[in-house]
């Protein structure tokens, strides 16, 4: 079956010239001009990948993204025609799976699409072998890619499953910035450390969440270097 991709812009000509070369690539587009509609459509089409702009009239993409994270976690990639670095931060902190500048090349998004979709899938890493791991008073089970905080389930993104399964299969090691993004984001963003930073600080934050008081970090910062499941 085509994967089905969403394409949300304000601008027309964005919006077809974007769609016939996804079509050509054999995807599945279903192209929309403003967040709210494409938010009532969501259910019918239940995509496989959304590319979502900020800048759009009535909601913005920011707000859109709010909403699409309330209840799914299908992987979004924001499209912005701003270069302002805060605006990159602010997206992947409420949960965009990539941020894409305009303009753009085409084997560039082609390459976007394919790393996210390839590590929001279903795949596990290969490097996991035991099907569950015990740490303090958390379970993380690889064969079932749940989190357990206290016997309560915590709600985490594709994303930063992938992330904490892999620090957790490799537990007692240092795992370099530059391997962490490379192996969950793929080798086109080996450089970009604001991705594995706002990916650390969401997890850090749910795994606290069963309880609210949960002061027990699992994840170790080693400044300049990497991170470390104790």
């Amino acid at each position: 079956m085509k994967q089905k991709i969403i394409v949300v812009d304000d601008e027309p000509k964005i919006l077809r010239f974007v769609s016939a070369n996804l079509r050509a690539q054999k995807y599945d587009v279903f192209t929309y001009a403003n967040g709210y509609e494409m938010l009532g459509e969501y259910d019918r089409i239940m995509p496989d990948l959304i590319l979502l702009d900020i800048l759009m009239p009535e909601i913005d993409g920011f707000e859109v993204l709010e909403t699409l994270r309330s209840f799914t976690n299908a992987p979004v990639i924001m499209l912005s025609a701003c270069h302002d670095a805060s605006d990159k931060v602010t997206a992947l902190d409420l949960g965009s799976d990539d941020y894409m500048t305009k303009p753009f090349t085409l084997e560039e998004l082609y390459a976007r699409i394919r790393a996210v979709l390839r590590r929001t899938g279903n795949q596990l890493q290969h490097t996991i072998i035991a099907t569950s791991k015990i740490i303090k008073n958390l379970e993380i089970d690889f064969q079932k890619r749940r989190v357990f905080v206290e016997e309560k389930e915590t709600d985490v993104s594709n994303t930063e499953y992938k992330l904490f399964a892999y620090l957790c299969s490799n537990q007692g090691k240092v795992i370099t910035h530059e391997e962490l993004l490379t192996q969950i984001w793929g080798p086109e963003y080996r450089n970009d450390i604001d991705y594995l930073r706002v990916t650390i600080a969401r997890l850090r934050q749910k795994l606290r969440k069963p309880n609210g008081d949960n002061k027990i970090e699992y994840i170790v910062t080693y400044p300049g270097v990497g991170y470390m499941v104790e």
